[in-house]
């Protein structure tokens, strides 16, 4: 990184994490249309409110949800700072006190960037960014090649999915697929009518699972949230659902896996003293580590 104090450094330097090295969590699903990316959002919104430093990275950039989302536009992500074209200053949006959107890049372009200078100076300028407690990640749909790629990379994967047969294939099915690479995975079910429907589906899935992949593999349930017509009218007014709708049952339930990360996160920290941090995500993802 350039010797010259930058805006993002001093913006980080602001409140360094008091709880070691950033927690990378990859928010993904095994099909679109299950809500994964209002839930990244509001759960990055909810970490920032509780005094928690947070990035949000969207991974699935071609459809550009999160920055309509907060109602901001990103003209650039972190492919134009592997190509030399931006800093990671000049990408990042502050959206709340606390949260920063990092646009992210979906394509298959990124895994072009190998050589080990251009890692290495991306690397650097990476370094910014270890201010943050968290970064939340939000992935495309699906099982492809890039998205395999940033579960792989992160420190936690969340599997999304709703109460539709085909949705709980998917999430199956993903989660068969993830196994290869991690065997500690969590789950939200969506939009369910109250807990119990969400418990219902996830053991059904946990069993299955366990049945066809192994007692390896440890699928952990994270929460669910129930359904409510004011999240779908939310975000087509640009509205959180956790800011503006505190009240309704689906922002208590955010509430709840939020706080549930935020204690995962501080017994991490006690078991193994730190996490991997913001430049070991970041090897992992251009596979140099």
């Amino acid at each position: 990184m350039s010797t010259q104090a930058s805006k993002l450094q001093a913006l980080m330097d602001s409140h360094r994490t008091q709880n070691g090295a950033t927690r990378v969590i990859a928010v993904t699903s095994g099909k679109g249309g299950v809500g994964k990316s209002t839930l990244s959002a509001n759960i990055s919104y909810v970490l920032a409110s509780r005094g928690f430093k947070v990035g949000l990275m969207d991974a699935d950039i071609g459809l550009a949800n999160l920055d309509v989302m907060f109602n901001v536009r990103a003209e650039r992500n972190i492919l134009h700072v592997l190509k030399g074209e931006a800093r990671f200053e000049d990408i990042v949006v502050r959206l709340e006190e606390n949260l920063f959107l990092i646009p992210g890049e979906s394509g298959d372009e990124i895994l072009k960037f190998s050589d080990a200078t251009i890692v290495s100076r991306f690397i650097d300028e990476s370094q910014a960014l270890e201010g943050l407690d968290f970064l939340i990640i939000d992935t495309g749909a699906g099982i492809g090649d890039t998205i395999q790629m940033f579960l792989r990379a992160a420190d936690e994967v969340v599997v999304v999915t709703v109460p539709d047969p085909a949705a709980i294939t998917d999430a199956y099915a993903m989660v068969k697929v993830i196994s290869k690479i991690k065997s500690d995975l969590s789950m939200v079910v969506n939009q369910v009518r109250n807990s119990r429907e969400g418990m219902k589906i996830f053991d059904t899935i946990k069993k299955v699972a366990q049945g066809n992949i192994g007692e390896d593999l440890n699928l952990r349930m994270l929460g669910s949230v129930r359904s409510d017509a004011s999240v779908a009218r939310s975000v087509k007014q640009r509205l959180l659902v956790c800011k503006e709708l505190a009240n309704i049952a689906p922002a208590a339930d955010i509430e709840a896996i939020a706080a549930a990360l935020a204690d995962k996160k501080e017994h991490k920290m006690l078991e193994s003293g730190k996490e991997g941090g913001i430049g070991t995500f970041f090897k992992k993802l251009l596979g140099q580590f």
